[in-house]
């Protein structure tokens, strides 16, 4: 039976319960700047919100694989949970409620958010059935690296690269080569080829964090603690030369963001496994069903804003009806759409909590 730590749980749902509030806004014309991503380099707290559920997912890999072997039955499972995963990202890239209930082929985005967790998922799942905790860290240095050079230094056409939302951005040239018409925007993908390698790190850094939860160290809180500081430090120093970018994954974002998900999580981990102290217990429901609420959230609010009602969607319908109010601002009332639509999807996962309902994905 795994081992189970509470602040992992917690952290998992809070991360995804963030992640359902920063996609489901009210209205995408009036959002508090806390609640938008950067707009090109530099981040937000929203930001942080993707790196961290990959980061956690590594952590989870050291629970579920710890005293597992490299099997052909283990990659068996790995692999049908990656496709899985890539499954459900495509069908809701693709899905209309009309018929023939798909998009035109060409209008259909390949990369997005669970298909990079399923592609981060596999890989470092396999390289932690495979490798050591130093060959760990030889493998995330070489990633973060390589990914450095590649994007300074390769000319694009034959001229110099960019870290610039231009043609001559090496990821974002390398998207369009690959995927055409198949792209969050025409020019780039902020789940893109290239971005995808540094985005396992972010992964393998949770693995790291998981290795330290499941030893016999002491004062682990203090160890993750210290670990975030040193990642946030050197993330921060890198910005310098290799600009924070959540856009590009950049290899300084995966450090500063790995940074801030250990802070967070030695300080839950501090206050709830070591003193004993009791919150966050609606985090831990919607972890328990974190990659079905996510999806759920996505697929809904896709079905919401394609409903149409009297020149809009049910979704702006709905807002317009019930949350805008000349009292107060159309931020706030964005955002109470929003806190609305999380406090729809904590029920549900307090719900299958309760009734031991867990969707394995």
């Amino acid at each position: 039976m795994r081992q189970r730590i509470l602040s992992v749980d917690i952290f998992r749902g809070a991360t995804i319960v963030l992640m359902i509030l920063v996609n489901t806004p009210g209205t995408w014309s009036a959002v508090y700047a806390p609640f938008l991503h950067a707009k090109w380099h530099g981040y937000t707290p929203t930001d942080l919100v993707f790196p961290f559920f990959l980061f956690i997912v590594g952590t989870s890999i050291v629970f579920s694989y710890k005293n597992k072997t490299a099997s052909t039955e283990t990659y068996k499972k790995i692999v049908i949970r990656t496709l899985k995963l890539i499954g459900l990202g495509l069908f809701l890239g693709a899905f209309l409620i009309e018929f023939p209930f798909v998009k035109d082929f060409a209008d259909i985005r390949f990369p997005g958010v669970l298909q990079r967790i399923g592609v981060v998922f596999f890989f470092a799942a396999i390289l932690f059935l495979n490798c050591n905790w130093k060959t760990l860290i030889g493998i995330s240095i070489t990633l973060l690296v390589g990914y450095w050079l590649l994007m300074t230094l390769i000319p694009v056409d034959g001229v110099a690269s960019t870290l610039e939302r231009a043609p001559n951005n090496f990821a974002n040239w390398l998207d369009v080569k690959v995927f055409g018409t198949h792209n969050y925007k025409p020019d780039y993908d902020p789940e893109g080829l290239l971005s995808t390698i540094p985005s396992i790190v972010s992964s393998l850094l949770g693995i790291f964090t998981g290795l330290i939860l499941t030893s016999k160290q002491e004062k682990k809180a203090t160890i993750l603690m210290g670990i975030g500081g040193a990642l946030l430090i050197i993330g921060h120093i890198w910005d310098i030369f290799f600009p924070i970018n959540k856009a590009l994954w950049t290899s300084s974002f995966v450090l500063v963001t790995a940074g801030w998900a250990n802070l967070i999580l030695a300080l839950i981990y501090y206050l709830t496994d070591v003193k004993g102290l009791k919150f966050g217990s609606i985090f831990r429901y919607a972890g328990a069903n974190a990659i079905t609420l996510y999806f759920l959230s996505s697929f809904i609010s896709k079905i919401m804003g394609q409903i149409k009602i009297s020149e809009t969607s049910l979704h702006g319908w709905l807002f317009h009806t019930v949350y805008v109010h000349d009292f107060m601002s159309m931020q706030l009332s964005s955002l109470l759409y929003g806190l609305t639509v999380v406090g729809f999807y904590c029920v549900l996962a307090y719900f299958l909590y309760q009734k031991k309902i867990f969707i394995k994905v």
